[in-house]
């Protein structure tokens, strides 16, 4: 073939410096590069699973089939429970324990914002101050609000307790608190660590006495317990009460919904309020998925936490959801009416396994006995 003169012809086979033909190859790949590939691919497929199961527990990912109600058509739930004292506690509350100190502000924010009005916190979360000045920030009027926090193992001896009742309304930048609980049915000695007060541990009535003398002084407006079992409620309570616990603050969920507890609450008019409602942290993916809540919250187009949280406050009790993400926040207030024959299923479902209870701090407080024996 001819090519014109200022062309050279390029050659069809490479060759050497001696003229003979070669091939090129692909220089291997670096065991280094390889490495490195292998590291991105395992850290993208980590990421997409997470990313998977995050969508899939928060009821994102789930296949309705059927009709679908709008939310708009569904019944709403009460908003507030009326207690011996009268007040009117809302249903629904943010709650803040294991919220990290720069995350519980924003989310108390967050919560006002939306339309939240109850905030459940404690001495021992550690972050009332930045509660405080959350509440500070806000708009809304301090009667508008429902404070509660929780006196500690520590401080039951009465001497100890008006001060850190005081401390905690420093903290919080209130002259009162509208709730004020009991937080556990176990007293330490206020020095050392976990050290046993057996006389307060086996005869609550000098602590409640003192919380009785608080809320006459103004600076309580309703006292209550948390953490106690009927056994122990009764023992509370077979003494000459003036107030009558108002509240019992207790771990309640879809694995651990205690019936008996709560047939007991209503029929002797104590309120009970769910804290880890939607399971504690290692159990709220499994909740999220149970296939009742699912099929239910795809009938009703709503997530799969609201069907549980409206069933908690069905139930008749104050539920206590905890979040720092904004877009829970906000999802976890609107509940809804559940029709009664998916209420009831619900209620079937929770029944049918035995109960796990999740926070039980017996034996890492080293107790000589179990907190909730006698159940």
């Amino acid at each position: 073939m001819a090519f014109p003169p200022r062309y050279e012809p390029v050659p069809t086979v490479d060759r050497d410096n001696e003229g003979e033909p070669f091939t090129h190859r692909r220089k291997p790949l670096g065991k280094k590069r390889f490495v490195l590939y292998l590291i991105s691919f395992v850290a993208f497929m980590v990421a997409a699973w997470y990313a998977v199961r995050l969508a899939r527990s928060r009821g994102f990912w789930t296949t309705c089939y059927g009709p679908r109600r709008n939310q708009s058509n569904l019944a709403k739930l009460p908003s507030h429970y009326t207690l011996p004292s009268g007040d009117k506690i809302p249903t629904v509350a943010l709650g803040v324990w294991q919220a990290r100190p720069g995350e519980v502000g924003n989310a108390v924010n967050t919560a006002l914002n939306t339309g939240y009005r109850h905030i459940d916190g404690a001495w021992i979360y550690g972050n009332e101050a930045e509660v405080g000045k959350a509440l500070k920030a806000s708009d809304v009027p301090r009667e508008q609000l429902w404070l509660t926090s929780k006196l500690w193992n520590n401080f039951h001896a009465p001497e100890d307790i008006e001060p850190t009742l005081d401390d905690s309304l420093s903290k919080l930048g209130t002259e009162y608190l509208d709730l004020y609980l009991i937080h556990w049915p176990v007293a330490f000695k206020k020095t050392g660590k976990n050290v046993l007060d057996e006389d307060l541990t086996a005869d609550p009535y000098p602590t409640w006495q003192k919380l009785e003398e608080l809320v006459d002084k103004g600076k309580i407006r309703n006292i209550g317990i948390s953490n106690f079992n009927i056994r122990r409620i009764e023992n509370l309570t077979s003494n000459p009460l003036k107030y009558q616990p108002a509240v019992n603050q207790v771990e309640l969920n879809f694995w651990n919904p205690q019936p008996e507890l709560l047939k007991w609450s209503k029929e002797n008019g104590l309120l009970l309020e769910a804290y880890s409602p939607l399971g504690s942290n290692k159990q709220v993916g499994e909740s999220l998925a149970v296939p009742e809540v699912k099929d239910i919250a795809c009938k009703l187009g709503i997530t799969p936490a609201q069907v549980i949280i409206s069933w908690h406050v069905q139930r008749g009790t104050v539920v206590l959801p905890k979040s720092v993400t904004p877009s829970r926040i906000v999802e976890n207030l609107h509940i809804f009416e559940l029709p009664p024959e998916d209420f009831e299923r619900l209620e079937r479902a929770a029944f049918s396994h035995p109960p796990k209870r999740v926070v039980n701090p017996s034996k890492g407080w080293k107790l000589p006995f179990d907190v909730f024996d006698g159940e």
